[in-house]
């Protein structure tokens, strides 16, 4: 029993994100009901439902689901409400002209701009509902305006107090996942240049890091949102995102000049000094990514550098002595093309290490002499 309540225990701390959400969704559901049912709203279903829509996982995309669900509400209980009443419908075929009516130009509305979704839905109920309950269309349009506006306010309000998650500790983790993944990646396309490649691992890397940058682009606004309404004070998302992205086109570029290995005797000479050059650019954006989730400012960049000077003086010296001559135009294009991908990637890597310092939250140990090279 104690091993199971363990793993439970470690099971919640590692989802400890997605637990506040549960939490802050089922605190806005039960409120909005009972202010729902205070007020004696004809519909306290509407009130429970937004609260619960608009209640996500940071304040910045609570802020945005709470404003397009208002405004796509409004506009759809105006214009709905509006062909109710100037357009009689009292038989079924006038009523689905009417519907027809409400719906189309508000579908295509919402067909360009997805925020509008909910306009067509508001405008159908307002359309609708008086004719199952006998009220009124300007009835039905206010009701459904003040349910969702209660709702919208419930579930932005608990956002903010319970339990609050910022965008920005997200941007910490989903930056740092996104680096881990393009370190394995890493890994696998220099290995490429002195021997085969595994593809489908390649691949797995490759989805994975493009959906964690998606999703790291979508965090990135609401974070900025956040700082826009003055929710969050953290530095702007906007220099640490495009260095990862930069980064991201580095591996691109890297994938292509490895995409076959190197001849025999350049994988010979250069095997050895790409290995470290791996080891070092692996080691270091895994330690900065870890740095990024602790809020630790940004580890020592000078073994990528060492490791980037050692390679460098290799091909110069196998420039010297020739062996570069007589390679087929294609070979040489790769071979120079491996160099200067790493020498972009060593320049994103350290503009990443001032972006970094900029998120750090505690000050770093300095290095002893000890230390230092």
């Amino acid at each position: 029993m104690i091993a199971l309540l363990k793993r439970i225990w470690a099971f919640l701390v590692t989802h400890k994100v997605e637990l506040g959400l549960g939490v802050r969704v089922t605190v806005a559901a039960m409120s909005a009901l009972a202010i729902a049912t205070a007020f004696g709203l004809k519909l306290p279903l509407w009130a429970v439902l937004t609260a619960i829509i608009v209640t996500q996982m940071s304040v910045g995309r609570s802020l945005k689901a709470t404003r397009d669900y208002l405004v796509g509400t409004i506009g759809g209980a105006i214009y709905g409400g509006a062909v109710a009443i100037l357009i009689p419908h009292t038989g079924e075929g006038a009523l689905l002209g009417v519907l027809v009516l409400a719906v189309l130009p508000l579908a295509f509305i919402a067909a360009i701009n997805p925020s509008l979704n909910v306009a067509t839905v508001t405008a159908i109920i307002v359309l609708l509902l008086p004719t199952m309950n006998h009220g009124t269309p300007l009835e039905s349009a206010i009701d459904r305006v003040l349910e969702v506006a209660v709702g919208a306010i419930t579930g932005l309000l608990v956002s903010f107090l319970v339990l609050p998650s910022r965008a920005h500790s997200h941007i910490r983790a989903g930056a740092a996942k996104a680096l881990e993944l393009m370190a394995s990646a890493l890994g696998e396309l220099l290995a490429a240049a002195t021997r085969g490649r595994d593809n489908d691992e390649l691949h797995r890397l490759q989805h994975g890091i493009g959906a964690a940058l998606t999703g790291l682009d979508a965090t990135g606004a609401e974070a900025e949102r956040e700082r826009a309404a003055h929710l969050s004070s953290g530095p702007d998302t906007g220099p640490l995102l495009r260095t990862i992205l930069r980064l991201r086109h580095d591996l691109v570029m890297i994938g292509r000049a490895t995409v076959v290995p190197l001849p025999a005797e350049l994988q010979q000479r250069l095997a050895g000094p790409l290995a470290r050059v791996s080891a070092a650019i692996v080691s270091y954006l895994r330690a900065i990514a870890e740095a990024l989730r602790s809020g630790t400012g940004a580890p020592a960049i000078w073994p990528v550098q060492v490791a980037l000077q050692a390679y460098s003086a290799e091909v110069a010296v196998l420039r010297s002595e020739g062996l570069t001559r007589g390679l087929p135009s294609d070979v040489t294009e790769r071979f120079f093309a491996i160099g200067f991908s790493l020498e972009q990637m060593r320049q994103n890597l350290k503009d990443l290490e001032r972006c970094v310092a900029e998120w750090a939250e505690k000050v770093p140990e300095l290095p002893t002499k000890q230390q230092v090279p």
